[in-house]
């Protein structure tokens, strides 16, 4: 298996891991959260409908009123990340299946200013999640924000900067993190998905280049994959959207069209005001 092939493997991991933290908000929480929670609800919510600025004063409200929880800032990263990505036309879902295109694409020109603001949130996310104390009942939301904070910085590496390699570590030690929350509540139903995506992506790669990713401790499992996708999309809180979003990938590289025209349309209902879904829907009408 060529290096070419092992960068793409990545590259794809990468984009996908993109999916997982973009867009992505469900009806009602899973697992117990603090009491002002639904600003970060609204949050997410205005994010997804490109209301980039509405989200970063409800994310800001929030950093102040929970200065404590980690995932203010790192929710707040998030909306830098994703209103870059937007006016730079990165996420558009054919380039998720259609390599040549991703890999003939231009390379972004992102604002320093948005990047240092990015990096700001990421640090201050991790920097409170590493001072929660083991007993404290913001300890899962901690993990989690870290897990956030790791694969945000992949996708800005891989998605930016083209940093395939670099990015791949990131989305490796998300996936630990994963694992690891899971473990201590199974009920953190938004931590399956960077399970799910690593076991999807690297299981639908060629056998040789499997097996060395195998070795060197990547999760390989499609089917396995598939399950966690699955279950983060029926019961997680802010990433079941994006979980939908990522099956409907899966759908269309299986040429599975009617499951991937059930998903989008239901997202499509869900964020009126991203127009992302709409166009989507529309390319893989008959």
């Amino acid at each position: 298996m060529s290096m070419f092939s092992k960068k793409n493997c990545f590259r794809e991991k990468a984009m996908c891991n993109t999916l997982i933290f973009f867009l992505s908000v469900s009806a009602g929480p899973a697992w117990a959260a603090s009491p002002n929670s639904t600003l970060l609800d609204v949050g997410y919510s205005q994010m997804y409908n490109l209301d980039f600025q509405g989200a970063h004063e409800s994310f800001q409200a929030y950093e102040h009123s929970h200065p404590q929880d980690a995932l203010g800032p790192v929710s707040n990263a998030a909306a830098y990340l994703f209103s870059e990505f937007n006016p730079l036309h990165v996420l558009e879902l054919d380039l998720f299946t259609d390599d040549r295109k991703f890999d003939s694409r231009e390379e972004p020109s992102p604002d320093p200013a948005i990047r240092s603001a990015f990096e700001d949130e990421l640090n201050r996310a991790v920097q409170i999640a590493d001072q929660v104390p083991a007993q404290s009942p913001y300890k899962n939301d901690a993990l989690f924000a870290k897990l956030l904070a790791d694969g945000l910085r992949g996708d800005y590496l891989a998605l930016i900067e083209k940093r395939d390699l670099a990015a791949l570590s990131y989305m490796n030690a998300a996936r630990t993190l994963a694992e690891r929350l899971t473990a201590q509540d199974p009920s953190y139903y938004d931590a399956y998905l960077a399970i799910g995506v690593e076991n999807y992506l690297l299981g639908v790669t060629a056998a040789p280049l499997r097996w060395i990713l195998h070795m060197t401790g990547a999760e390989t499992n499609k089917d396995f994959g598939i399950a966690n996708l699955k279950l983060t999309a029926e019961k997680g809180r802010y990433l079941a959207p994006y979980a939908r979003l990522l099956l409907a990938v899966a759908a269309l590289r299986d040429q599975d069209r009617s499951s991937a025209k059930n998903l989008l349309a239901g997202l499509s209902r869900e964020f009126p005001q991203n127009g992302l879904y709409q166009r989507e829907l529309a390319r893989i009408q008959p």
